[in-house]
């Protein structure tokens, strides 16, 4: 009933930038919050950054001034710019929506915590 769908990770050099998006689709409401996390390999997953519907904003200390979120509520979408990547920045980068939105079964709005399918991000050094 509801997607989220990643797209713009890739390979990049050290110093180099990407710019991913996040699409939530289906029977949504209304989204509150949007976010970016990753996950290295043999890592738990770490947030990256996210965004309030009003456009509040909260980093990981280890990407604050290279990595800018946004949204447009309008399409549902969320962003990730990327600028001056790291080695360490290297990770599978997941989106993540706390909504609202139409159920079938049971009928009725529900609020829930979706994820999407992840995107791969390398820097090589």
């Amino acid at each position: 009933q509801v997607q989220l769908v990643e797209s713009g990770g890739g390979l990049v050099q050290v110093g180099g930038s990407l710019r991913l998006s996040c699409v939530a689709s289906g029977t949504i409401l209304g989204i509150n919050v949007m976010g970016w996390y990753r996950q290295a390999p043999g890592k738990q997953r770490e947030l990256v950054a996210v965004i309030s519907n009003l456009g509040s904003t909260n980093y990981a200390g280890s990407v604050k001034g290279r990595f800018t979120i946004s949204r447009d509520n309008a399409k549902n979408t969320v962003y990730l710019e990327m600028n001056s990547l790291k080695p360490e920045d290297t990770a599978v980068y997941y989106c993540n929506a706390d909504l609202l939105y139409m159920s079938r079964v049971p009928n009725g709005s529900r609020k829930g915590d979706f994820w999407g399918q992840g995107t791969q991000v390398t820097v090589s050094s």
